[in-house]
């Protein structure tokens, strides 16, 4: 048949698609578009075989195959159903939705909805079908005896996992592996001739070859033997592989930073502003190796000049680009203890992007006007060329002003001191939250297992470049603003209703109130920080409020920074190693030519970027975890004082004093009674006894358990005379 006849003998009803110009132009033969295809399925109102369906939109012979595909694809997607009778069917009229499977480690689950909404429960049942991150059309089931709302599955649409990192067993002459994620909670059976050459308890990667279904649990190869649990560096190399984080780069990715020269060249310098005498100096901790950021202050007036100049990575890494792709996969780099995953190439992270001491480097300034006050007065961006002074860390910064000299650059650093205390009190009018919060380090002997843990004591050369920072980011936010130019945001929404009565009930247990009424705002939290601060459950209230706050997001819909207290805020000073900053230095690059930046869509890059934070975030904390779990290995039987940070319906969580682990006291150890968790109170109360444990309690614990395969310290109440009596 020819094309000719074809077009004769095609229905009218396939030649009103609103698309089918866009078909015409994307496919050499086009078909019916897939949203005039929903279209007539919704207009017939029942359900529809496709033979019917391809006879209505005119379909002839020799398209049949590419119009089945079609709707094939179209049910992958979640577009539409195909019953058990084959027919097709509208979601929206099967009451239908589509949501992302949570699994839980002992057995059951929940889904996301994609629409949002309250996640919904998965019956250990429903769970057979699927793992954990799994993509589903569910409908809802009703309620469960404790009144959640219940999900089926319905569909599967996508399956999340094809290579599982776990350890691998033998029982009884059968091959398994346990995932490390224990959200994934269906052990992976291996074939005997499938497990090549690993042993019994090694950490291996599996290929999945077969999802589980009603009938049968996942099928796995060995792909890949990573070693003994134990060994040097394994929480690392499991945890890169549990949370899918790129951690090699492309051999692509490796020529393209082969190709970026190694020091700036005289045609770099073109446009750019001369700051190479200008004696701006960077200021990080010991042990950074990138510097994205440098300083300049100097009086000006009654106020300041102060000059943040940061590296401009977007003039090497350029929109499309194999770095760029890389760099936007990945999000950020990640800071495990004793090891980097950078973003960029170590030829650009800690090479010719990095802003080091003594060498020409290319430059984004932000080049601010500050009052006495602490306010921004004007402000304006320009690419230049610097030469970085000198290469300061915070503790000899601190040194230094302390001392008032020591340095040949002291007049500069404080210069730079006075004006963070204008800063700061501005800070303290805008009603800032400003959490006191403790961070640790970990000191590691020469085997890479943690020696001790030490509090980390941050002093005002720490908040001194903060302050600098944030002035630099909100200037970026403004100046994006002013010239409706599209970009990411770094939105802090207030607190949920829900959450905030959790905390107002607990306040009132101890005699506070938190102002503002049902929209209480950072200046009501400041003022609340102040009267507790010097309070002996200090520290307990402030991890309260916390708490109730939200995290924070990438996006391109700016409703303000709650916890900074700016109606406006973006990421400008950490383009090596954040690529939301990346993609705001190309925004003002934009409008200083002229041109508008169009990278995609603005949300889905808000996403990926909030997406890869939060994955960093969560394969470091387990890496930390594991970590002191192994450090408190060797300390099981030993007796230790701390503090409930944490209150479950299972148990209380207590951080140790002086090593700065947290283990769990499970309800069971906490005496002979039924206790009960109060959700306002953050307390277990013991229903005869009357006994409460609450949120900031001091109690004297015992080291009862540390498991390294759940990375899981357990605890238990130590009394002497107790203790005495199980021993005898």
């Amino acid at each position: 048949m020819t094309r000719k006849q074809k077009n004769k003998n095609t229905s009218s009803l396939r030649e009103q698609d609103p698309f089918l110009a866009r078909e015409r132009e994307t496919y050499e033969f086009p078909l019916p578009s897939r949203e005039f295809v929903l279209q007539c399925l919704e207009q017939a109102g029942v359900p529809v075989i496709p033979e019917e369906l391809a006879e209505q939109l005119g379909i002839l012979d020799d398209e049949m195959g590419f119009f089945q595909r079609r709707l094939r694809a179209m049910a992958r997607d979640g577009q539409l159903v195909i019953n058990r009778k084959g027919q097709l069917c509208v979601i929206a009229k099967m009451d239908l939705k589509k949501g992302r499977v949570i699994g839980h480690r002992d057995g059951f689950g929940f889904i996301k909805p994609e629409e949002g909404g309250d996640d919904l429960f998965l019956s250990e049942r429903e769970m057979h079908t699927v793992l954990h991150g799994d993509h589903v059309i569910y409908r809802v089931a009703g309620q469960d005896r404790r009144g959640r709302n219940e999900a089926a599955i319905v569909e599967i649409l996508q399956r999340a996992n094809t290579r599982v990192v776990g350890r691998l067993y033998r029982e009884r002459g059968i091959f398994f592996v346990v995932p490390e994620d224990r959200r994934i909670n269906q052990d992976i059976l291996i074939e005997a001739n499938e497990v090549g050459e690993a042993q019994h308890g090694q950490v291996v990667i599996v290929e999945i070859v077969a999802q589980p279904s009603k009938h049968t649990q996942p099928m796995g190869r060995v792909l890949e033997i990573m070693g003994n649990y134990a060994d040097p560096g394994m929480e690392i190399e499991i945890a890169l592989r549990k949370h899918d984080l790129p951690h090699v780069f492309s051999h692509a990715v490796e020529e393209a930073a082969k190709a970026i020269p190694k020091k700036v060249r005289k045609k770099d310098l073109e446009g750019r502003e001369d700051l190479r005498e200008l004696p701006l100096v960077t200021i990080d901790g010991e042990t950074a190796r990138d510097f994205d950021d440098a300083v300049y202050c100097e009086p000006q007036g009654k106020g300041f000049r102060l000059v943040v100049a940061i590296a401009d990575v977007s003039s090497y890494v350029l929109p499309g680009d194999a770095l760029d792709v890389s760099a936007k996969e990945r999000g950020n780099s990640v800071y495990f203890p004793r090891r980097v995953i950078p973003m960029l190439p170590e030829a650009l992270s800690n090479g010719i992007c990095s802003l080091n001491p003594e060498v020409e480097r290319l430059c984004m300034v932000c080049d601010m006007v500050i009052t006495a006050k602490g306010e921004v007065k004007k402000y304006r961006f320009y690419p230049a060329v610097m030469r970085s002074q000198a290469r300061l860390t915070y503790n000899q910064v601190w040194d230094y002003l302390q001392a008032e000299g020591g340095h040949p650059l002291y007049p500069h650093l404080a210069n730079l001191y006075d004006l963070f205390k204008c800063l700061l009190a501005a800070r303290a009018r805008r009603g800032a939250i400003d959490f006191e919060t403790t961070e640790t380090q970990m000191v590691f002997n020469e085997q890479g297992k943690i020696d001790r843990i030490v509090p980390v004591v941050r002093n005002d050369a720490h908040r001194l470049i903060e302050e600098c920072m944030l002035a630099a980011n909100v200037c970026s936010a403004d100046f994006l603003l002013t010239h409706q130019h599209p970009c990411l945001f770094r939105v802090h929404e207030g607190p949920t209703p829900e959450k905030l009565d959790v905390l107002r009930g607990f306040l009132k247990l101890v005699a506070l109130t938190l102002p503002g009424g049902e929209t209480p705002t950072a200046k009501d939290y400041a003022k609340l920080m102040e009267k507790i601060k010097l309070r002996p459950d200090g520290n307990v209230l402030q991890t309260m409020l916390l708490r109730s706050l939200q995290q924070a997001v990438y996006t391109p819909n700016n409703v303000g920074h709650f916890g900074l207290a700016y109606p406006a805020y973006t990421h400008f000073t950490s383009p090596i190693r954040r690529y939301p900053d990346l993609l705001v230095h190309r925004a003002i690059k934009a409008l200083l030519a002229g041109e508008v930046y169009r990278p995609g869509d603005w949300v889905a890059l808000g996403t990926q970027c909030s997406m890869t934070e939060r994955r960093a975030d969560e394969a470091t904390r387990e890496v930390e975890a594991w970590l002191k779990c192994f450090f408190m290995r060797d300390r099981v039987g030993e007796v230790f004082s701390g503090k409930i940070n944490a209150v479950t319906s299972f148990g209380v969580f207590v951080l140790l004093d002086d090593v700065f682990v947290e283990g769990l006291i499970h309800i069971s150890e906490l005496g002979r009674d039924y206790f009960h968790f109060d959700m306002h109170r953050q307390a277990i109360v013991g229903e005869k006894s009357g006994m409460t444990y609450k949120l900031g309690d001091e109690v004297t614990i015992k080291v009862m358990r540390a498991d390294l395969e759940s990375a899981k310290i357990d605890f238990a109440l130590y009394s002497p005379s107790r203790d005495q009596k199980r021993t005898t």
